[in-house]
C-alpha cells in the first residue's frame, strides 16, 4: 500500500512537469543547461530564506505559539519574495546570456529565444520547488501507518500531490509572465506575479482544510496558465488548429524555371 501511494503521488505531482521536461527540453543542451542553473537560483533563495528564519526563531521566545506560528507566516512570506528577487537575477543573467550567444552565433541571433528561457527557467523553478514542498511527504508514505486513524484526513498524500502539481504548474507560468513583464517594463504585471505568489504560499495556511487551499490554487493555475498562453504568443486560433489537427494549404508555387536542366540536342 506505501508503495503504491509513494509512486502514485510522486506520478501525479511531477508527472506533467517530467513530460514537459522529456518532450520540451532534454533533446537541446542549452536548455538542460537553463534548467540546472534555474534550479541552482532557487536553491540559494531557499537557502537565504531559511537562514532568516532560523535567526528569527531563535531570537524570539520559543514557548510563544502564537509568536512561533507567526514566524512560520513571516518566513514563507521572506522566502517567496526572496525567490522573486532570484528570478529577476535569473532574468538579467540570461538577458546577458542572450546578447552574448547573438554576438557569436554567425548569423545574428541567439539560438534560443527569450521566450523559450522564460518558460524553461520557471519550469526549472517549479520542479526544484515541488521536490523540496512534497518529498518528506513521499518518503512517510512508505512508512507503516494509515493515514485519518486518529480521526484526520484520509487524503493527506494526494491532496499534498494535487497542491505540488499546481505549484510546479504555476512556476512556470510565472516565468513566463515575469520575463516578458521584465522585458516590456510592465510593473503592474510583475507585482501581479508577486502578489498571486504570496496569496497561493498563504492558502497552504488553510490546511488541512484542503478544499479552501487547493480549489482556490487550481483557479489562480487556470488563469495564470491562460494569461501565461498569450502572453507565450498563443490565440484562439491556434488553439482551433490544435484540436482540428488540420494542417493549411500550402498555396505557394515554386518556381522551378532556373533549376531545370538544359535539354539536349
Amino acid at each position: 500500500m506505501g508503495a503504491a501511494v509513494f509512486f502514485g503521488c510522486a506520478g501525479i505531482a511531477f508527472g506533467p512537469a517530467l513530460a514537459l521536461v522529456l518532450l520540451t527540453v532534454a533533446a537541446e543542451p542549452l536548455r538542460v543547461i537553463i534548467l540546472v542553473a534555474g534550479a541552482f537560483f532557487w536553491l540559494v533563495s531557499l537557502l537565504l530564506a531559511s537562514l532568516i528564519w532560523f535567526i528569527s526563531v531563535h531570537l524570539s521566545d520559543q514557548g510563544n505559539a502564537r509568536l512561533q506560528y507567526g514566524l512560520l507566516i513571516f518566513g514563507a512570506a521572506v522566502s517567496v519574495l526572496l525567490q522573486e528577487a532570484f528570478r529577476f537575477a535569473y532574468y538579467k543573467l540570461l538577458k546577458k546570456a542572450d546578447e552574448g550567444l547573438a554576438t557569436i552565433s554567425e548569423d545574428g541571433r541567439s539560438p534560443i529565444s527569450l521566450k523559450q528561457m522564460a518558460y524553461v527557467s520557471g519550469l526549472s523553478f517549479g520542479i526544484i520547488s515541488g521536490v523540496f514542498s512534497v518529498i518528506n511527504i513521499l518518503a512517510d508514505s512508505i512508512g507503516p501507518g494509515i493515514v485519518g486513524i486518529h480521526g484526520d484526513s484520509p487524503y493527506y498524500f494526494i491532496t499534498s500531490a494535487f497542491l505540488t502539481m499546481a505549484v510546479v504548474l504555476l512556476h512556470t507560468f510565472w516565468g513566463v509572465i515575469f520575463f516578458d513583464a521584465c522585458e516590456k517594463r510592465r510593473y503592474w504585471c510583475l507585482g501581479l506575479v508577486v502578489i498571486s505568489h504570496l496569496v497561493t504560499s498563504g492558502l497552504t495556511f488553510l490546511n488541512p482544510w484542503y478544499v479552501a487551499s487547493l480549489v482556490p490554487i487550481y483557479i489562480i493555475t487556470f488563469c495564470m496558465g491562460i494569461w501565461a498562453f498569450f502572453t507565450a504568443g498563443g490565440s484562439f486560433h491556434n488553439i482551433l488548429k490544435c484540436l482540428s489537427c488540420k494542417q493549411e494549404d500550402d498555396s505557394r508555387v515554386m518556381m522551378y524555371s532556373a533549376l531545370q536542366v538544359p535539354f539536349e540536342d
